[in-house]
């Protein structure tokens, strides 16, 4: 019984979310969801992937990272070469995309994660910007005209990897790593007296970021038909920052919610792509000006329904009243 009251909220949450996938699912199979909807609701999972890993990175581990759309595009032409130019089957291009995303990322991440804020930053974007260059100049893979490929990319893949991504990334948080990765994110060399092996885990939250982008970027190359790499420049880091900003440093429940809101913002005003980075500036500046930790802070939803049943037991609990 203990074991139950310890794990309901777990277990809830997981039934419900395979509940969304049927419903969905039999929405998309009836075809009542038409394909612009389903393009957005696809677009929306795979940037909530993007998010929920760049905040292991800057909201929970404290690395500021600019450089997130460079494991993407990593992820996305992995995943590419193996369906389109070897054959292989979608699963192993997924996989793939993951595995070469984080060795992209310890590739990047040992030697640079020992530098602090703003070089860190600047050191990101420099590799995001090489991999641009590259694939740039690179004809195996179409160069600067991009690459085709065959639509692979189906609901259950995307509802599995974002399923995954939240799952993992989660469960990190809470355990005894998540824990070493907030006291370096609090204060590194308070952390590092402490016995905290502070590179280690910059480098290993930095990897585990970049497999679920490469991820991330595997779905997005299989469903929108044609990959370029103009689609992975310097703006779509900041794209992906700005989730994560929005939402509040340290809390996933909040990159989730922004980058719910802002892709169904951002599609609706595609037409307008001056009106859209005009709303976001704005919309950034409001929040630094009145919520400067952002849209939830560094609380999860999970917290604010047991903030309201402490409430209630404060008030008036079993007769008596006790204090929340």
């Amino acid at each position: 019984m203990a074991t139950w009251k310890r794990t309901r909220g777990f277990w809830v949450s997981v039934i419900l979310a395979f509940a969304f996938f049927a419903v969905v699912e039999w929405l998309i199979a009836s075809g009542t969801l038409n394909v612009f909807y389903v393009n957005t609701l696809f677009f929306m999972a795979i940037n909530v992937m993007l998010a929920a890993s760049l905040h292991l990175i800057i909201g929970i581990t404290g690395q500021f990272s600019i450089g997130h759309a460079g494991f993407f595009a990593v992820g996305a032409y992995a995943s590419a070469i193996m369906t389109m130019k070897l054959q292989l089957p979608f699963a192993v291009g997924v996989l793939t995309a993951g595995v070469a995303a984080a060795l992209a990322g310890l590739i990047i991440g040992v030697p640079s994660l020992r530098l602090k804020g703003d070089y860190l930053a600047i050191a990101t974007l420099g590799f995001g910007e090489i991999v641009r260059i590259a694939l740039l100049n690179i004809d195996y893979v179409g160069g600067a005209s991009g690459m085709t490929v065959t639509h692979m990319t189906t609901w259950p893949w995307v509802f599995a990897c974002l399923f995954a991504t939240i799952l993992v990334i989660a469960n990190f948080t809470n355990s005894t790593h998540g824990r070493a990765c907030i006291s370096i994110r609090e204060d590194e060399i308070a952390a590092d007296a402490m016995g905290i092996n502070t590179t280690y885990y910059k480098v290993a939250a930095f990897a585990i970021g970049s497999f679920f982008a490469g991820i991330a970027g595997a779905l997005y190359a299989h469903h929108f038909y044609i990959i370029q790499p103009s689609n992975f420049g310097f703006l779509k880091s900041f794209d992906i920052l700005i989730f994560v900003v929005l939402g509040g440093l340290g809390s996933l429940s909040g990159a989730v919610v922004a980058a719910v809101l802002l892709t169904i913002v951002s599609t609706f005003l595609q037409n307008y792509p001056e009106t859209r980075m005009i709303i976001y500036s704005i919309v950034l500046i409001l929040v630094m000006l009145y919520r400067p930790t952002g849209l939830m802070g560094t609380k999860e939803l999970s917290s604010l329904f047991k903030w309201r049943k402490a409430a209630q037991g404060g008030m008036n609990h079993g007769g008596k009243n006790t204090v929340a």
